[in-house]
């Protein structure tokens, strides 16, 4: 589904460009009713400490470096508490919250229209289910090359390597933007994400937005190509294990995954632009929010993968953890805004971006997520 971008957004632009380093406490006056200082932390902690039971997830495997952080910080503080998760990647994860199976889902990419319909039933009111941000990170587009660190590529050539029209290291598309860098002649095998992955939502949609046309299809989770030679993988592992076991690969996973395999600076304007946490979160400043069924407690962005800004990198991806308006149970309530506010916290954020290098959350955007949280009731 494509999503109209929503006027005014709940947060702009400007709100969103703080540096990654005011991600400590705002000075700002807190909204209505918000709690600040000693008195917010002394309710914090008398409440995880009454917090008991067992709590399971499951969704992106792009959040699995950060979830493990997560975990253990939430459960060192509430040991009478099990977090669990299961990296079955975003469709997986948004199919078992659906089917009740768990009380929250990661996911990379946004619910569609028949699911935002699926999620009112399953959440028990109107509201149905939230996208809150909680995860952002570059995408990575990886390679193997022996001798071969780093290249760049503009998303036109990324889109004709990926749908098999380039199929040689040394194609002249490819040679053209990284003279003095000697390219095998040798085949490109073209490895994707075989599961329903938001990773592959978020890479398919920076193809149709800045290819200027070379990928003909339209955003997915389910990645499919036309190149021959290709293998599919099932998660984010199974994708980084297959690239550093094939010579002459190329693939695309959470950028903390990539390890010592090559990488890709993608062309952005005139100039190359390498992933790295501050210029993903560069991209998130410069997007809108979506036009959801939802209303402004729905933190659905619209990323823009056109911006010729060179302080941005496009191909980021904006991990949710979706969860219900309202639940049925007290005790599930309770245990799911607590993790969730954890999570959103400046703590639980330093602690993903030290796992994996993620950038933390605007401060701005950690406060009205933990305000979202509150109003979220039992039925």
């Amino acid at each position: 589904m494509k999503l109209a971008i929503r006027t005014g957004a709940v947060f702009t632009a400007a709100a969103l460009s703080l540096s990654l380093a005011a991600c400590s406490a705002s000075n700002e006056e807190p909204p209505a009713g918000s709690s600040t200082g000693s008195e917010s932390a002394t309710e914090t902690t008398e409440a995880m400490a009454e917090l008991s039971g067992n709590l399971q997830g499951a969704g992106a495997s792009s959040q699995e470096s950060a979830m493990d952080a997560w975990r253990a910080g939430f459960q060192s503080a509430n040991a009478d508490v099990t977090v669990g998760y299961d990296p079955v990647g975003s469709g997986g994860g948004i199919e078992q919250f659906l089917a009740g199976a768990v009380p929250f889902a990661g996911s990379d990419g946004l619910l569609d229209e028949s699911e935002y319909a699926t999620a009112v039933e399953r959440c028990d009111g109107e509201g149905g289910a939230y996208h809150l941000p909680m995860y952002i990170s570059p995408v990575a587009v990886i390679f193997n090359l022996d001798g071969v660190t780093s290249l760049n590529l503009d998303a036109e050539t990324i889109a004709n390597i990926f749908d098999g029209k380039i199929t040689t290291w040394d194609d002249e598309a490819i040679a053209s933007q990284n003279e003095g860098v000697e390219l095998p002649s040798s085949n490109i095998t073209v490895v994707y994400r075989s599961d329903s992955s938001g990773t592959s939502d978020n890479f398919t949609d920076y193809l149709e937005q800045a290819s200027g046309g070379a990928w003909p299809y339209e955003a997915t989770k389910e990645f499919s190509t036309a190149a021959s030679q290709s293998v599919g993988a099932d998660g984010t592992s199974a994708v980084v294990d297959t690239v550093t076991s094939t010579a002459g690969a190329i693939g695309y996973a959470d950028a903390s995954r990539a390890g010592s395999l090559g990488t890709v600076a993608l062309k952005v304007g005139e100039e190359y632009v390498p992933y790295s946490a501050e210029a993903a979160a560069n991209i998130i400043a410069a997007s809108p929010l979506s036009d959801t069924a939802n209303g402004d407690n729905d933190l659905a962005y619209a990323i823009d993968r056109t911006t010729t800004d060179s302080s941005a990198y496009p191909l980021t991806l904006v991990s949710y953890h979706i969860v219900c308006s309202q639940y049925d149970d007290e005790t599930e309530r309770a245990l799911v805004t607590a993790f969730e506010k954890y999570v959103a916290s400046e703590e639980g954020q330093a602690a993903a971006s030290e796992a994996a290098g993620s950038a933390p959350l605007p401060a701005d955007l950690s406060a009205h997520v933990t305000a979202i949280l509150d109003e979220i009731a039992a039925a």
